[in-house]
């Protein structure tokens, strides 16, 4: 398969649960703002809420799963697999609702699959030129800073305490 020079793509697994769920939507918004689609967030995170919900609340056993997104330059995809074999029952529903009417909402199309193991659920997103600034990835904006060790005198006044680890002990 011939993939673009411009293309992307990301994936993390992860343990399906409702802790995880924010921090996996961090980390899509993270990447969706590195590739220059900041436009994207919003949907693609709210899509992706639902289908690692669906994990969390319907999977039994296992509920690893693996988030990925894919960047072709003028089409955005995301996916979770699960290592559930049942496909998810496709009912009729408002996408106020959630579920997988929230998830054809917000995409341009979506689908599911079996897999050797599991399945996939994906969908996409087209992306017009207008709403992608830039050609690719942008470099990543972060300062160089010199980590250097901290004074003895300094190290040693630091509280054992988590919450006030870098206030000096008095």
């Amino acid at each position: 398969m011939n993939v673009p020079v411009s293309a992307c793509q990301y994936s993390i697994e992860v343990p399906a649960t409702p802790e995880r769920v924010p921090q996996i939507r961090r980390i899509v918004a993270a990447h969706l703002r590195h590739w220059n689609l900041a436009s994207q967030v919003a949907p693609v995170c709210g899509a992706l809420d639902e289908l690692v919900g669906n994990v969390v609340r319907h999977v039994e056993g296992d509920k690893t799963c693996v988030v990925e997104l894919r960047w072709s330059g003028s089409r955005l995809s995301a996916s979770v697999a699960d290592r559930d074999r049942r496909l998810p029952p496709v009912r009729t529903s408002a996408p106020s609702r959630g579920g997988l009417a929230k998830v054809a909402k917000l995409s341009d199309s979506w689908g599911t699959c079996g897999t050797d193991d599991g399945k996939v659920v994906w969908f996409t997103r087209r992306v017009k030129e207008s709403e992608h600034i830039g050609r690719g990835p942008r470099a990543p904006r972060v300062p160089a800073v010199e980590f250097r060790p901290l004074p003895a005198a300094l190290a040693a006044g630091l509280s054992d305490d988590p919450a006030r680890s870098l206030v000096p002990a008095r």
